[in-house]
């Protein structure tokens, strides 16, 4: 295997991982951004865009701001290119059926993220403790130190969860892909259709208003349609 690609894919998890909530904040870590990116570093930037398209919509309603910690779709959308680019050629599979394989096997894995990223939050609410006890004693200068640990934490939870979701998808892919590919691979124009459909429905159905299952309905047949007709 490439280790070379898996290390790139893993400086991808990092910087878009404490992009989410950290540091910066350029919407790097979204999937339809941190996918492609990713595609492009491991030379095969189709199979970032179409897995970028595919996670995007599914948690675009549940943001991680303030105290929400939601499945990392980040890691999601990096591990699931990195497999498609790294493990696709290696295994002898092809074309964006594979993507949709690795897209499908990763999304349950992104639940991982919220106990990693709650480990870090924990982490540096001990932090905020020692540097509190360092003011009041006088030592200003660990103030500094301490606040980089607090991003270190961050990047060790968005490494962490990349490897969890790469080496367990590497696993099911390999263990249930000769089966489930020819699957895939023939109903290709579906998985395509449904992944926004079911976007677009989760959006309409995170919305806090009576019927939200009425709009989730309405949303997945709208979406459909349109990219019928189209």
């Amino acid at each position: 295997m490439p280790i070379d690609k898996i290390f790139l894919a893993g400086f991808v998890a990092i910087f878009a991982g404490i992009d989410r909530t950290a540091m910066w904040q350029f919407m790097l870590s979204r999937p339809i951004v941190a996918a492609p990116l990713t595609g492009v570093l491991l030379g095969d930037a189709g199979a970032g865009l179409l897995v970028g398209v595919l996670v995007e919509l599914l948690w675009l309603g549940r943001l991680p701001v303030g105290a929400a910690i939601p499945p990392d779709d980040t890691q999601v959308a990096v591990a699931a290119t990195a497999l498609t680019a790294i493990l696709g050629p290696l295994q002898g599979y092809e074309g964006p059926a594979f993507a949709v394989l690795a897209t499908i096997v990763t999304l349950p894995l992104g639940k991982v993220g919220q106990l990693f990223d709650r480990a870090a939050r924990y982490g540096n609410g001990r932090l905020l403790t020692r540097a509190e006890e360092a003011v009041a004693e006088g030592r200003v200068d660990q103030i500094e130190r301490l606040h980089l640990c607090g991003l270190g934490n961050f990047a060790l939870a968005a490494l962490a969860t990349f490897v969890v979701l790469f080496i367990s998808g590497s696993f099911l892919v390999t263990w249930g892909g000769p089966s489930v590919f020819p699957l895939i691979d023939k109903s290709i124009a579906w998985w395509i259709v449904a992944f926004p459909c079911i976007g677009a429905g989760a959006i309409m159905g995170t919305i806090n208003v009576t019927r939200r299952a009425t709009l989730f309905t309405a949303s997945f047949a709208t979406v459909f349609l349109t990219l019928w007709l189209l």
